[in-house]
């Protein structure tokens, strides 16, 4: 599968997982980021730098995803295989407010 199929399967697996994809640039004073995923006020937001090569945003993509619970949903295969790949952060979403 090519890198910009991969890209926008994983956008539309984002979409549906409710996560908002928003591609901003993110280079400020020499400093720069590749994004991340927040929730804001209940809703998830992912945030990719706008001009990081293809493989940079399928990664961030794929570590977003890989958040979420994804052994019930209908994945291809091929995209499947792919997150199993990936690493996992282990690490649930930042929230905006910690819970109490």
């Amino acid at each position: 599968m090519d890198e910009n199929t991969l890209l926008g399967q994983l956008e539309e697996l984002a979409r549906s997982l409710g996560i908002e994809i928003r591609y901003e640039i993110l280079k400020r004073e020499g400093l720069s980021s590749a994004g991340g995923l927040c929730r804001l006020k209940g809703q998830y937001l992912l945030i990719i730098h706008s001009k990081a090569p293809v493989p940079e945003k399928i990664e961030g993509l794929a570590r977003a995803v890989k958040r979420f619970d994804l052994a019930q949903l209908y994945l291809r295969p091929g995209l499947r295989e792919f997150l199993d790949s990936v690493a996992d952060t282990g690490q649930p979403p930042a929230d905006e407010e910690p819970d109490p």
